[in-house]
């Protein structure tokens, strides 16, 4: 299953309620189920982003629908990275010949 990195960031109505931010990554991890995928770390961080994100889901289209869910509810921004296994990037590199 596709593997994608989620660097997140508080938007103004997400900083204000961080008291929730525990309560929103369950309610993250239910939805993330709902369509398919998994969510296998959530992680605070302090820098420039508030939260990593890993998690897997079956396909692009449904880890985008998640995003567009997660993203509409206005508490984070994200930015999504498609990650690759070992054994996905030795495929990948067997195509290049």
């Amino acid at each position: 299953m596709p593997t994608f990195v989620s660097l997140l960031n508080w938007t103004d109505k997400g900083v204000a309620n961080f008291k929730d931010t525990i309560r929103r990554s369950d309610d993250a991890k239910r939805a993330a189920s709902g369509m398919g995928g998994t969510i296998r770390e959530i992680l605070w961080t302090v820098g420039p982003y508030d939260l990593v994100v890993i998690a897997d889901f079956p396909d692009d289209a449904s880890a985008t629908a998640f995003l567009l869910a997660l993203g509409s509810a206005g508490n984070v921004r994200s930015t999504t990275l498609r990650g690759y296994s070992a054994e996905e990037m030795s495929q990948i590199i067997a195509k290049v010949g």
